[in-house]
């Protein structure tokens, strides 16, 4: 399992166990990975919140992690949470066993995985694009996405 910080008291907003990945909504790339995590999490074991969204920021804070600037995807459960390329391993590891041996990449030093992730989440709107706006789910998606309470 991939470090991770662990905080206190369990994360708002999630059911025990319940996984939650934080993403930019409107960053290009963060969005096209978010959708393939809708195509490819058959089991349903991940929900998504977009970091400008309400349950976003109620997330971020709860992590201790920046509000407005945010420059990596973020994973949370129960009194944990996982950022940059650990996020990502921890993604994968949720997902079917047919994406289990990208987990290999774990051997990488953390520094070098993270400076890579790092290089990329900076440059990802000039690389990739942005949104003027956080995109909606689909309506068939819409139950993947975290919702706080009505």
């Amino acid at each position: 399992m991939p470090a991770s910080q662990t905080r206190p008291s369990p994360a708002p907003l999630l059911n025990p166990g319940e996984t939650v990945v934080l993403f930019d909504g409107v960053c290009k790339l963060c969005n096209g990975w978010a959708r393939f995590l809708i195509r490819h999490d058959h089991p349903r074991r991940i929900r998504l919140a977009a970091v400008q969204s309400p349950e976003g920021q109620a997330l971020l804070a709860w992590a201790g992690l920046p509000l407005d600037q945010f420059d990596t995807l973020a994973v949370i459960r129960d009194h944990h949470y996982w950022v940059r390329s650990d996020a990502v391993f921890e993604i994968i590891a949720q997902l079917p066993a047919a994406w289990r041996p990208l987990l290999l990449l774990r051997g990488i030093p953390r520094g070098l995985r993270d400076w890579a992730y790092d290089r990329i989440a900076r440059n990802r709107y000039r690389l990739f694009g942005k949104y003027n706006t956080c995109l909606l789910p689909d309506p068939d998606h819409e139950q993947r996405f975290l919702k706080g309470p009505l």
